[in-house]
């Protein structure tokens, strides 16, 4: 009922706005379908979100068709709490607001594409590229990681962990953690030490569980370790996300050195955003922490002397970021982060702040249902950038370098959902274009900057490292 008031009182206000001749302005500009725009924001947006783009995730009860919409907006549905619109409206409107939801609809579809690559060869606009095989026969590779001397670690989601040596061969390494291999939870990154070289230390992260009456349950953590040949000795988890949850998803889980040595580890929500836990400081979930190489708490973290606060964490307000990567420009650390149906983010992580998740969001719920009727508020950063609907984002690099001399500089981002490369073109701190690259590779996991200068990404089910190779 309460929806229901608030649509007709919504109603009643624009209405009076229009009568007293304030036309507003659309977001969407002074196009052809301004003027529905602007109802869709002022009226419909209180029960289907701000973005009319969610409505291609849409399960249709109705039908999609042009006529069953005109007749669902006319008529409405009161065992829903959607009101007829068909004695506010005339039907010139309806008709227009139908063609408005269904252009949109098609315009979302863009991440859409038919068929499987039908060759190594990818022809884009900005530039050919091949892909050459490093290594196959993988399950779900989750992290890559660069060694001194041209070979590469792999880390697959079930638990196993490889390195791959110059001849492409890869070798089982022993000693990785035991993981809880169910959901979104396995053997998840890897990253080498900043002094690899000079102590052979590298960092792994898992989902981490403990037996209790309740059943298994897990976290995220990080485990450092000594790289001796295939073998990892002195190992020891120094970060241990807190607490355990009964839930299967949200581990978060990249791995980043800045310039000064500290690492970032990207911990999601797991799945706990009723609780409120991203937006609570006393708990490890949807936060982005920064420590030392050791596990030791920073003197400068922003929240060490506050006495209720977990003193790791350096953002906040976060769901589930699967993407991280230095700026090489500014040093800055730029994520990536998953929304729910709609609202995927790009982010740059800055000392204390609050990144909104789940109070403000540009997504909705699974069901379709709203989220939270807010994008922005006082106190809680905006995204960079951000995808409706969501591209299942995950991975992350700066393009750095001679060899792909269009893409330098740009930020790569690798998605699962549509199965390719986002390239987003940045100029300072704004993405001012897209482009859609390696359509239908596979679920794309990882991407990474390799010491030899080229791209690697890895893709699941099954499992491949692929190494991108220019095309002249």
């Amino acid at each position: 009922m309460y929806k229901f008031l608030l649509i007709l009182t919504t109603i009643t206000t624009f209405i009076m706005c229009q009568t007293n001749g304030n036309k507003g302005t659309s977001a969407s500009g002074d196009g052809k379908f301004a003027g529905s725009a602007e109802k869709f924001k002022t009226i419909c947006s209180s029960c289907h979100g701000a973005n009319v783009d969610v409505f291609v995730d849409r399960q249709w009860k109705h039908g999609s068709h042009r006529d069953s919409l005109i007749k669902s907006i006319t008529n409405g549905f009161p065992e829903k709490e959607m009101p007829a619109f068909g004695q506010v409206f005339k039907k010139e409107e309806i008709a227009e607001m139908a063609e408005y939801i269904l252009n949109s609809i098609e315009d979302a579809k863009r991440y859409k594409f038919d068929g499987k690559p039908k060759s190594n060869v990818f022809v884009q606009s900005s530039m050919t590229v091949k892909l050459d095989t490093v290594v196959s026969g993988l399950k779900n590779p989750w992290g890559i990681a660069f060694l001194p001397e041209g070979e590469l670690l792999v880390t697959d989601r079930n638990g196993d962990f490889y390195r791959v040596d110059k001849n492409r061969q890869k070798t089982l390494i022993e000693g990785a953690p035991k993981v809880l291999a169910e959901g979104q939870g396995g053997l998840l990154d890897v990253e080498l030490h900043p002094k690899f070289a000079e102590n052979g230390f590298i960092y792994l992260s898992y989902s981490k569980f403990r037996d209790s009456a309740g059943g298994k349950w897990s976290t995220t953590a990080v485990m450092r370790a000594k790289l001796s040949g295939n073998k990892l000795t002195e190992q020891k988890d120094i970060f241990v996300a807190q607490p355990y949850q009964k839930t299967r998803h949200h581990y978060g889980s990249r791995l980043e050195f800045d310039k000064n040595g500290y690492l970032f580890v990207t911990v999601g929500d797991r799945g706990q955003h009723d609780a409120l836990l991203p937006q609570k400081l006393n708990n490890d979930m949807g936060k982005v922490h920064r420590m030392h190489d050791d596990g030791r708490i920073p003197a400068d973290n922003p929240f060490v002397k506050n006495d209720t606060a977990r003193k790791t964490i350096f953002s906040y307000g976060h769901r589930n970021p699967q993407g991280m990567a230095m700026n090489p420009t500014t040093g800055a650390f730029w994520t990536n982060e998953h929304g729910p149906r709609g609202g995927d983010e790009i982010n740059i992580t800055q000392a204390g702040k609050n990144f909104g998740w789940p109070v403000i969001s540009y997504g909705i719920n699974y069901d379709g249902t709203i989220l939270t009727p807010y994008t922005k508020k006082d106190g809680m950063e905006q995204p960079l950038h951000y995808w409706i609907p969501s591209i299942g984002v995950c991975g992350a690099t700066f393009v750095t370098g001679d060899r792909y001399k269009a893409w330098k500089g740009d930020f790569l981002v690798g998605s699962l959902r549509f199965e390719y490369l986002n390239r987003c073109k940045i100029e300072g701190t704004k993405v001012v274009k897209e482009e859609i690259l390696l359509k239908n590779i596979g679920r794309l996991r990882c991407v990474e900057m390799g010491r030899d200068g080229y791209i690697y990404v890895s893709v699941e089910q099954p499992g491949y490292v692929f190494r991108l190779l220019p095309v002249e």
